[in-house]
């Protein structure tokens, strides 16, 4: 077995030295990388397990994508491996490597090593940070300011998780699964959040919670730090500079004011201790986003960007794949569709919360029913009561099969497990091919006539397959 090398500055790379080889490229922070090598002339190859429309884009992009664990596929001359944490170590392929001696190192590693030396707005947080770092990076592009962009979602804007500017700045969602975050340098960092998750990882809330705290700790000297106001544990997030963020309280350092719900979002005022800056209009669902946009507005006022310009940005903003998304909006569902359709990333029971209670804000009076997908065992099992409350909070409730993701089956660990803590009498667990036939034969025909209902499919395993199929029932109907 050969000794693995490894890297110490992404400048030891060349594209003409050899391929950089992904080993989870079809992720969607893995994807970004792959996306910056591209961008920088270099050959890039790797191994998915599943087809989806994002390797799809990859391979048009000139990625070569292939999806069975097959070493011979692994091409020679590797320059870096880049791997996901979620990786099996029994993985074939990724053994072939390790045993050539191809420098391997995590996503967070190679990101690290991108973001060396560049101004960095770090977005973190168990809820929030993929919007909130799209919302920044989007603010910045449009302004003309300019950046770089590693990003945990796609944009709606400019349908990519990735893009470069010659302004020496990055924008960098800071993942916490894994401790990835504490690879990162931030100048300027957010924390939206420090619920319990990922506790696979971490086994304890405080040890998660910890993490958030060692990551505050990675701001650069003279750098800022931005945490949600009323953060458990929150005085001891410490920087040179902390500042804290609201939806509406006005104890925090920048907060909203006047907020108004109109055609599916939002209107409101941004106040921070030596401004107010007013008008700001944003098209997307769910105050939490009021809150993402918050501090999303303030970074790009920390930085000196003109006040119209950010407001004109901001009403440009289209939103994330899978973030409150609407799929069929208010004004075509009134159209075209007896419903109105969202799909979200939501996977937490937090996030599932302010999804709903959004949704359901908005539209008033409106019957609300969510599809949800739990992902993964060990979060089912660790926060079963929490989800059984927050899908509580709709009218009928849809439950798909547990997501395994990377796990394997835990016994006794199913989705029956949620369905048995709630209190919803209309709830039930369904698998695929039976929720299609419930929405075709008993979901459309006891839809009210008049005012459409609003429908939510809501998990972050492969439901997002679904949402074409049901969009079509839903405007066939």
């Amino acid at each position: 077995m050969n000794e693995t090398t490894t890297i110490r500055t992404i400048n030891e790379l060349h594209p003409s030295a050899g391929p950089i080889y992904f080993i989870g490229v079809g992720g969607i922070g893995m994807s970004a990388l792959a996306r910056y090598f591209v961008s920088r002339g270099f050959t890039v190859a790797g191994y998915d397990k599943t087809a989806t429309p994002l390797t799809a884009q990859l391979e048009k992009e000139g990625v070569k994508v292939h999806f069975d664990d097959n070493p011979s596929m692994v091409p020679e001359m590797v320059q870096l491996v880049v791997y996901t944490p979620a990786v099996p170590k029994d993985h074939r392929e990724w053994q072939l490597c390790k045993d050539k001696g191809y420098p391997l190192l995590k996503r967070s590693e190679v990101l690290g090593l991108i973001s060396n030396g560049s101004f960095n707005i770090c977005i973190g947080g168990t809820h929030g940070k993929t919007t909130t770092t799209t919302m920044v990076a989007h603010l910045l592009r449009a302004t003309g300011y300019g950046c770089n962009a590693f990003l945990g979602g796609i944009s709606g804007n400019y349908d990519t998780n990735f893009w470069s500017d010659s302004r020496n700045v990055s924008v960098i969602e800071a993942d916490e699964y894994d401790r990835s975050f504490l690879r990162l340098s931030p100048d300027i960092a957010v924390i939206s959040s420090m619920d319990p998750d990922h506790l696979d990882i971490y086994g304890t809330e405080e040890a998660m919670q910890e993490a958030f705290i060692a990551f505050a700790a990675r701001v650069k000297k003279g750098g800022t730090l931005l945490s949600r106001f009323g953060l458990k544990r929150g005085q001891e997030l410490v920087a040179d500079t902390h500042l804290t963020y609201s939806r509406q309280n006005s104890s925090a350092d920048i907060y909203a004011a006047n907020v108004v719900m109109e055609n599916g979002g939002y209107r409101f005022d941004l106040i921070t201790k030596d401004s107010r800056l007013g008008g700001l209009v944003l098209h997307m669902g769910g105050m939490h986003n009021v809150e993402n946009a918050v501090v999303a507005v303030a970074i790009a006022h920390l930085l000196g960007i003109d006040h119209d310009a950010i407001r004109k940005a901001l009403a440009d903003f289209k939103g994330v794949k899978r973030r409150f998304e609407y799929i069929i909006p208010p004004l075509q569902g009134f159209a075209t569709s007896p419903v109105i359709f969202i799909d979200d990333y939501a996977h937490h029971p937090t996030e599932l919360k302010a999804l709903i209670s959004g949704a359901k804000a908005l539209f008033s009076g409106k019957k609300c029913t969510v599809i949800f997908q739990p992902h993964l065992y060990s979060r089912t099992r660790d926060l079963t009561d929490d989800f059984a409350e927050s899908l509580d909070l709709a009218d009928e409730v849809l439950l798909l099969p547990i997501y395994p993701a990377r796990e394997l089956p835990i016994e006794g660990v199913s989705s029956q497990l949620i369905l048995d803590k709630m209190k919803l009498p209309a709830r039930q667990v369904l698998d695929k091919d039976a929720l299609i036939r419930f929405l075709q034969q008993q979901f459309l025909p006891g839809l009210q006539n008049g005012m459409p209902e609003v429908l939510i499919t809501a998990g972050a395993g492969d439901i997002d397959a679904l949402v074409p199929v049901i969009k079509n029932i839903l405007t066939k109907a």
